[in-house]
């Protein structure tokens, strides 16, 4: 049987250490950004003091999710800019390095416009490295087979990064009360105990970290981690010799936004910024809002129940209540400091168990990159490839929250595996179909108009979106319960639009790809 193509040569020790630090800043974008729905609910608790579905909280929910999404993601269209014009290599090196420092900085947070300062920065990096080296990678491979095929499967490291911050924040999680730490398989890490974060006596004015030893803080300097091998590698990485050539020639045209939407163009960049726009909504405004959704479980706040009767129970309440009045304390001021006591014993139990769900999503979501790696090459029409995980979504996604997600924990975890590997999945489809989609001057400038534009900056937003439905849905339901429900539907929403515009999609041509 003849092919149009070569077949696939081996992979040189310079192309597996591309992959290998394209795997890496995949890994780490979904990291960080699947950091803040981890965190958000804690962070908001110790740094505001406020209530889950209160008016403040709700308020600042949306700040922390819109305003980095509206920011890296006008940085991020600049990125894909200085990505065609100064090269692939250079900008995905600086902006892994941003993020990741912004990372590290973030769990130092005293107040909420720093922690919100720092993911503005977090998330200006990750919107300019997932475009950069999307685009290195498509022109490092010349051959069309495996140039599908290291897409595909370095993408899939992206769910990885899902999967290490939601265990890495469950063992913080175990660490902070003392407890051995579930790792996988039933296998226990020993206990821990954790130092002291502190500012440096030189940032004091910047105030002062009143819990320490809080799991989302370790949770949000583990950031830091891609930009050791990073620093240590970045030497030995070659530029794209696509690039390169045309740039040493000068032949390369200047890339422009306008030109996105030149006759040849415009109903590609419409659809895929809509359809990307549709994926992120689905994955923030319904999968990410597990951590919000977990504790008002029944399992959940049962075991919360016991936990509180154990170590806090009414005679140690009393004690307390008995030293802070000596203490001169006011009676406002004395709940607020038994409810921040229940917060420190409620708080990591329910991290832990939102963590483990959040894994469980992320191992579907890893599934369903690696069926794109692999369906890609099997499947010539890139339409019927994306409505294969679009069609069960439209039945499954709003079961999964509008019934598993407001009933019980272990029905909730079986339908998260499925709603990750039909959600998680459309990252790696995008990320196979958007160079294909673009002549090499405008690759970077068209991935990130339609990848930060419509994903980051819009689909994003959908996070903050489910929240403000869900505090004005008139329902007689829990915080958690409305918060479900809304999700149910937003999923419903973006899954039927993507649907029925996946039929106008254009089918790009594979030489396109380097040409």
């Amino acid at each position: 049987m003849s092919s149009n193509h070569p077949a696939s040569p081996r992979l040189t020790p310079t192309q597996w250490l591309v992959c290998a630090i394209a795997a890496i800043g995949f890994a780490f974008d979904i990291y960080e950004l699947l950091m803040l729905p981890l965190i958000v609910r804690p962070a908001l608790i110790e740094l505001g003091g406020f209530r889950p579905g209160s008016p403040e909280f709700t308020l600042w929910f949306s700040l922390l999710f819109y305003v980095p999404a509206l920011v890296g993601g006008l940085f991020g269209l600049a990125g894909g800019y200085l990505t065609d014009r100064l090269g692939r290599r250079r900008v995905l090196t600086w902006s892994i390095l941003l993020y990741a420092g912004a990372a590290f900085a973030a769990g130092f947070s005293t107040s909420l416009p720093m922690l919100l300062t720092c993911r503005v920065l977090v998330f200006v990096g990750v919107c300019v490295e997932f475009v950069a080296a999307v685009a290195w990678l498509a022109e490092l491979f010349p051959n069309h087979r495996q140039r599908e095929g290291v897409l595909g499967f370095t993408q899939a490291f992206s769910s990885v990064g899902g999967l290490m911050v939601a265990l890495v924040n469950g063992i913080l999680a175990a660490w902070v009360i003392h407890q051995p730490a579930p790792l996988f398989f039933g296998i226990q890490l020993p206990a821990l105990a954790l130092p002291a974060i502190q500012i440096p006596e030189f940032l004091s004015f910047l105030g002062q970290i009143d819990n320490p030893h809080a799991e989302w803080r370790y949770t949000l300097m583990s950031g830091l981690i891609p930009a050791i091998p990073l620093l240590l590698i970045r030497p030995l990485l070659p530029e794209s010799p696509a690039w390169r050539q045309r740039r040493e020639a000068g032949t390369l045209q200047r890339p422009s936004l306008v030109a996105l939407f030149s006759p040849h163009l415009r109903r590609t960049t419409i659809l895929t910024t809509l359809m990307i726009t549709c994926s992120f909504a689905a994955a923030f405004g319904a999968i990410q809002q597990v951590p919000q959704i977990v504790p008002g479980l029944p399992e959940v706040k049962a075991e919360v129940a016991a936990a509180l009767a154990a170590r806090l129970p009414e005679a140690r309440q009393t004690e307390l209540i008995t030293q802070w009045q000596s203490a001169g304390k006011s009676e406002a001021e004395i709940q607020a400091a038994l409810a921040a006591e229940q917060r420190r014993i409620a708080g990591p139990i329910e991290q832990a168990s939102a963590a483990r769900v959040t894994k469980i999503q992320e191992i579907g979501g890893l599934w369903g990159r690696l069926a794109i790696a692999v369906l890609v090459l099997a499947i010539a029409s890139r339409q019927r490839l994306l409505r294969l995980f679009l069609a069960p979504g439209l039945v499954l996604m709003p079961l999964i929250f509008g019934w598993a997600g407001v009933t019980r924990l272990h029905a909730l975890e079986y339908g998260i595996f499925l709603a990750g590997f039909l959600t998680v999945a459309q990252f790696s489809f995008w990320g196979n179909y958007l160079p294909q989609a673009y002549p090499l001057h405008l690759r970077g400038t068209g991935e990130s108009f339609a990848a930060n534009l419509g994903g980051r900056m819009i689909g994003t937003c959908f996070a903050a979106l489910t929240q403000w439905i869900a505090y004005w849905l008139p329902l007689e339901a829990t915080y958690a319960a409305r918060v479900a429900y809304t999700a149910g539907g937003v999923a419903l929403t973006v899954y039927l639009i993507s649907f029925i515009a996946s039929f106008w999609l254009p089918e790009p041509e594979p030489g396109q790809t380097v040409a």
